[in-house]
Formats: C-alpha cells, structure tokens, sequence
C-alpha cells in the first residue's frame, strides 16, 4: 500500500496540472492585440491596431509599441501580443512566436542595426 503511494500522487498531481486553465489568444482576423498579463495565468487582449495584413506587420505594430513605453521610461523590457490565435512575445533577444501559450516558441524576427528581419536573411561577416 505505501509502494502506491508515489503513484497514486503522481497521478493526482498530472490530473490537476491537466485542468489548469492555459491562456488562448483571439482569433480575430487582421487584429493586433496587446495581452496584459492578469491574475490567475489570464490576460487581457487590447486591440492596437486593425487590418493588419500579416504576423510580421503586427510584430512590427508590437514592436513600435515597446519602443515608445521605454522611451517613456518603462523598465518592463518585454512585452506579450497576440496576432490570430497565436502569442508574439517581444525582449531585446527578438520577436518570438507560440502557438500556444505553454508551447514551444520559434524566432520570428531578429533586429538588425535597429530594424526587423527575418532570421538567416541577414549574411554574417
């Protein structure tokens, strides 16, 4: 009976950690979002821009955004966006995106002497 009971809290522990609510970005056609982290593994989607025609658009519409709040003297480095239904996560390491929030997440854009690019479009010298 004492030989079961790593299992049995094994088990209980995967089942709990199976109902946790992970966080879904909006689906919303053409709309940039700004995700405001929020109490309980939630986030709050404000829509920064409309019509935007691809991820990288809204990365670069994120990006602006970043720029502006440390150029007004935020110490907050990063910042979290949604773009239809996936997460852009953006530091100063580059632009990154998840498909979902407790995913992996792959480089989407590198900045070059100030700007964005895509990763390998850039040659190394």
């Amino acid at each position: 009976m004492i030989k079961l009971l790593p299992l049995f809290a094994a088990g209980l522990a995967l089942s709990l950690a199976a109902c946790e609510k992970v966080p879904e970005a909006p689906y919303d056609r053409g709309v940039c979002f700004h995700a405001v982290p929020e109490a309980g593994n939630t986030f709050r989607f404000n829509p920064v821009k409309k019509n935007v025609a691809s991820v990288e658009y809204c990365a670069a519409e994120l990006e602006g955004m970043r720029l502006r709040f440390l150029g007004m003297g935020s110490q907050n480095r990063e910042i979290v966006g949604a773009y239809q239904g996936s997460f852009l996560i953006l530091n100063e390491a580059g632009i990154f995106r998840r498909a979902k929030w407790n995913g992996t997440q792959y480089l989407l854009l590198v900045r070059v002497n100030g700007k964005l690019a895509q990763p390998g479009a850039v040659p190394d010298y």
